[in-house]
């Protein structure tokens, strides 16, 4: 069973992530191991400016440095890794999107060096955070309690989960500005499998907060694999929402993602899905720039 399976659903056996660096602690930056020529750089334009790109990406692999920063809410810490473009920010700050991690596979394992054969489509996500950083996007990406999963679908109610205490402690650093000047009215979501689901859990329990989602791999906020039941009214104010899914998954089956679309389109909200043929519980290629695209358009 695949390891980016939601809270709810057991997996079997998963192998340790691959490491990242030496990642340092408490605002201390890390580089992965860049190499002065790892490949060419997403942005032209900074490079023709001669300021040096943020990250590189190559069919090999994608390279990003991040900050990770620890973050105590309640009794507990976890860490957040977060980006910057490398553009001064606009006046009113960068936007910036939330990347929810999938279960198991948290932030440390798409930051640094990732090589175009990580499980899952790990690749893709690197060149997501890798593309939204070249087009003005901050990225700030939290981790799930002790690595695992997001308990948007534990069961347990959502005001009683530490989950939902250390949102808005995220909410409030971001806020304060320490994951550098943000916008607060440009605030996006995205995220796979547990993180697709806790995307959606953003306009459940955020009315207001995000401007657009991305839910990839994953349906509405309470769903679990193929037990979904989609309310047959969604919160009046909705945000625009991407779905991306593979037709092959069968961990999270295609047919709940078409559900939280339907219903979707049915309330009247802003809403596409991508559909990959061949593509099972993945990142799917077309996902960075779909999911950039998106924000940007919104």
């Amino acid at each position: 069973m695949k390891p980016w399976l939601v809270i709810a659903v057991f997996v079997s056996a998963c192998g340790a992530p691959p490491p990242v660096g030496d990642g340092g602690q408490n605002n201390e930056p890390f580089d992965a191991g860049r190499p002065a020529d790892a490949g060419v750089a997403l942005d032209a334009g900074v490079r023709d400016a001669g300021v040096t790109p943020r990250c590189t990406v190559t069919g090999d692999a994608v390279t990003c440095p991040a900050t990770i920063t620890n973050l105590t809410a309640g009794t507990a810490s976890r860490d957040v890794y977060w980006q910057l473009p490398v553009t001064p920010p606009p006046s009113s700050g960068y936007p910036v999107v939330v990347l929810f991690q999938g279960s198991f596979f948290g932030p440390s394992t798409t930051w640094g060096t990732v090589s175009n054969d990580v499980a899952f489509g790990g690749y893709q996500q690197a060149r997501l955070q890798a593309l939204l950083l070249e087009r003005g996007f901050a990225v700030v990406a939290p981790s799930a309690a002790i690595g695992l999963a997001w308990q948007t679908n534990s069961g347990v109610p959502w005001a009683l989960t530490t989950d939902s205490t250390f949102i808005e402690a995220l909410f409030d650093a971001m806020s304060r500005g320490d994951y550098g000047p943000l916008d607060a009215n440009r605030w996006y979501a995205t995220g796979i499998s547990s993180g697709g689901y806790m995307t959606s859990r953003m306009a459940l329990s955020y009315p207001g907060r995000f401007r657009a989602l991305a839910v990839h791999s994953g349906s509405w906020a309470t769903c679990a694999g193929p037990v979904c039941l989609v309310p047959s009214s969604l919160p009046s104010d909705h945000p625009p929402t991407l779905l991306l899914h593979g037709r092959k998954d069968l961990t999270v089956p295609l047919f709940t993602a078409e559900k939280y679309f339907d219903e979707l389109k049915d309330d009247g909200f802003v809403t596409e899905l991508e559909i990959e043929d061949d593509a099972s519980h993945e990142w799917l290629p077309v996902a960075p720039e779909r999911v950039t695209a998106w924000f940007e358009a919104h």
